[in-house]
Parts: structure tokens; sequence; C-alpha cells
């Protein structure tokens, strides 16, 4: 039944069969790092444009990126969630609800996986449980996401979740001297709930 009764501030931890969801923990920092420079994720998420900038990568600095994590939990407008697989115990990537826009009740999703967490339906459970949390808990009326075409498997888990293709944005991303499309996809609180009963 949902509820409303919580904000942004709340940061719960959700458990699923596959994976927790949990708020960051210092130690996460240093997990993340790996996460980050991953070339598959480098490329999903349109962090790089070309092959090239992919093999330059470099660690990203500890510093900025300790500061952007330990201040994860103090956001009132957004929620990161760090995906812990159940099965090693171990951080395979996060789920975030962010871009909150109160007069609007809408919020922006957004996840990343490393190689760790790809391909045995763990995104698909985290997906559910935080969107499951949301229109649940939070005043909500619609969740959206951005995902390019060259990822057909998180399009998948996005469908499966409940989230609907509602456009395209053209030629949006250029790797390689390739062009791909964005597409849109967004979920309505009256889409989740048809989807419970």
């Amino acid at each position: 039944m949902a509820t409303q009764d919580r904000t942004f501030s709340d940061k719960p931890t959700l458990t699923g069969d596959l994976v927790t969801l949990r708020p960051v923990e210092p130690e996460d920092v240093q997990v993340m790092v790996g996460i980050l420079t991953d070339p598959d994720l480098l490329r999903f998420t349109g962090s790089v444009h070309s092959t090239a900038e992919i093999e330059a990568a470099e660690e990203p600095e500890i510093g900025p990126l300790r500061e952007w994590y330990t201040t994860r939990n103090d956001q009132p407008d957004r929620l990161d969630l760090m995906v812990v697989d159940n099965a090693s115990g171990q951080v395979v990537g996060e789920v975030v609800l962010n871009e909150w826009d109160e007069g609007d009740r809408t919020c922006n999703y957004r996840t990343l996986f490393g190689p760790g967490g790809r391909d045995r339906g763990l995104g698909s459970e985290a997906t559910r449980l935080l969107i499951d949390y949301a229109f649940t808990h939070l005043p909500l009326h619609r969740i959206d996401l951005e995902v390019y075409a060259f990822n057909p498997r998180a399009q998948r888990v996005y469908e499966k979740a409940g989230f609907v293709v509602e456009g395209t944005r053209r030629e949006a991303f250029e790797f390689d001297g390739e062009r791909f499309d964005a597409i849109i996809m967004g979920q309505l609180r009256s889409d989740w709930e048809a989807a419970r009963s």
C-alpha cells in the first residue's frame, strides 16, 4: 500500500533475494573507483566518446570521489543507494533517484553496475526494489530516465520494471564517430499501480 510518508532525506535499506540496497558507507569509495573505470560502464553512461578515451582513462582521483560519496547520505533531494550482491556481500554498483522536482513531483532514475553485477538479474531486482520503494513511500508522480540505443540490455531491465519508451533524442550521443539515439523512458505512479493490481 502506498503511504508516501517519507522524503528523499530518508535513506532506507531494501533487501531482495539477490541484492540489498543500502546507504553509502566510507569503504564503498574504493570499490566505486574500480567500477567507475570499467570500459563498458564508461561507454554505457556516455562518459567518453571514443575507444581512445577509454584506453587513456586513468583511475579517478580518490579525494573528489570520497567527498562525493561521503556526502550522499546528507542529500535531502536525492537518494543514492549502493547495490550489494547478497551472494558475495560485495558492492557491485549503485542506484539513484535524482533531479527531484518537488513542484511536478518527478525525478530521474539512473544506475550503474560494474562487471561483477551484470548478467545475473541483479540490476533487474535492484531497479524493481527502488521503484517499488519510491512509489510506495515518496510523493512521486513520475520517474524518468534515458538509455542509449546501443544498450538494449539496460532497456529490457527498465521495461521489466515498468518503464515505457516515450520518445527518442535522435543521434544524441557520438562514440568512435558513430551517432546513437538516446531513448527516453518514463513510469507514472498510475502505471506502477496498474501493474501491481
